[in-house]
Order: C-alpha cells, then structure tokens, then sequence
C-alpha cells in the first residue's frame, strides 16, 4: 500500500487555505484526502477557518465565534495570500462537500473540530447532520486535539473513522487508543522523527505537516499510512520515486 498524501487545508502552499480554490488545486493534483477544519459561527453556522480568529487569513478582523456567516462572507480570504486571489471567501462545511461531490471525490475527508480553544456547544450534533450530506464513497475521518470532541462525536457516530492530534504531549491520545476510540495518531512531523517513530503497531500513523522534500521521503520510505502536505503535487511526485507507480 502505498502512503496516501493528504492536502493540509487544501493546496495550502499553492492556494489561499481552507478555500474552494485551494481544496479545488488539491483535487485537480490529485490528493488521496482533503483535510480542512471547522468552526461555529455567532448564528451557528458550520466554518472553514484554522484559527479562532480571521486577522492573518483574511482582510478582516475578529473571532469566528463573534461573526454571523454573513459577515464572515464579507471577509476576502485570498487576498493576503495572493492579488491573484481576490475576492476568495471563507466557506461553510456544506460548501466543501457540495465541491466533493461536484469532482466526485472518493478518497478521505478529514475533518478537524476546531475544539481546542473554543469548545464550541453541540458543534458535534451540528457537524454530524451535515454530514449525511457527504457521498457513501468518501472515507469520513475526524481528528481533534480535544479529546473531549473526539469523546463527543465518537458517541454520536461510531461508525467513522477517528484520529488523536497531538504536537507534543501523547498522553491523551494513548488513553484514546488504550479505550478503543481511535485508530489513528496524527503527530507533529518534527516529534515524530525526534522519537523514531516508535509507536504502537496496531495504529495507523499520518504526520503533519510534512513540507520538506526531505520529510516527504522519511516518512515514504517508513511507509505510514498517510502525510499532511501543504503542497500535494509536489508530494505527488515525491512518492512516485520512492513508491512508483
């Protein structure tokens, strides 16, 4: 098998992140999975948005959170990253899976609950209505650094796929694992050359955010399951030398 390559917030090396365009340059490169991640607006609507605040993505200013879905579309998501890309705006997670399905995406859909800081109250009800939107042929995975939230979204749906995050500390992801609610560790790249790799067996490994040709090819030649790329095309590449075809 070979190591799947996941676009981190979409083509986020090539593209403004977590944007229609930049997951529609991860699609068209041909990525095995669309990571991305979600927030709770002030009228309760579901976000694409990494951080808790739209400054350094966007034209504008304030928390996620304080913003109705009307006033996060005013915001240009593009332009700080490119002239190119004025006038990209911040998506809602129903916007996401309409382009899945418009591209006939099958591989992997992580979704990352943006929970770490703001524990937004039943954004894991809201996020599993939506996803009975999402095609049958799309592998669903959520992944959180709160073990809270994978706790959450694990009772509503057992059925889907979950995987701890974690930078530094393991500590709560191996009580994840040690109670059966994960099958997956997503570690800090950095960490996880740091410590050899030693993990246990029975979990599957996909570090982030692997960038660096020379990341791309330890973690191709130690064959984990996946990587979270900023660039998928570039990582494209990279694994058909060391994994062929």
């Amino acid at each position: 098998m070979k190591t799947k390559i996941f676009a981190h917030r979409g083509s986020k090396g090539t593209r403004p992140e977590n944007t229609l365009i930049s997951f529609q340059a991860a699609i068209d490169a041909g990525a095995d999975g669309i990571e991305t991640d979600v927030q709770l607006s002030k009228d309760g609507k579901l976000i694409i948005m990494h951080d808790e605040k739209i400054d350094r993505t966007t034209n504008l200013t304030g928390r996620v959170t304080d913003l109705t879905l009307a006033e996060l579309k005013k915001a240009d998501a593009g332009v700080k990253f490119s002239d190119e890309y004025r006038g990209e705006q911040i998506p809602t997670l129903e916007e996401v899976i309409e382009l899945l399905k418009r591209n006939n995406f099958k591989g992997t859909f992580n979704l990352e609950l943006k929970t770490n800081h703001i524990e937004y109250q039943g954004i894991e009800e809201l996020v599993n209505e939506q996803m009975r939107q999402l095609p049958a042929d799309i592998h669903l995975l959520y992944s959180s650094f709160n073990p809270n939230s994978i706790r959450r979204m694990q009772k509503i749906n057992p059925e889907a796929e979950f995987a701890s995050l974690f930078q530094f500390k393991i500590k709560e992801s191996r009580l994840l694992a040690k109670n059966h609610l994960i099958t997956s560790l997503h570690p800090d790249v950095t960490w996880l050359r740091e410590r050899h790799g030693l993990f246990w067996p029975k979990l599957l490994i996909r570090p982030w955010t692997v960038n660096s040709t020379k990341n791309m090819i330890y973690c191709f030649k130690k064959k984990y399951d996946a990587i979270f790329t900023d660039y998928p095309a570039k990582a494209l590449e990279v694994r058909k030398n060391i994994q062929g075809d």
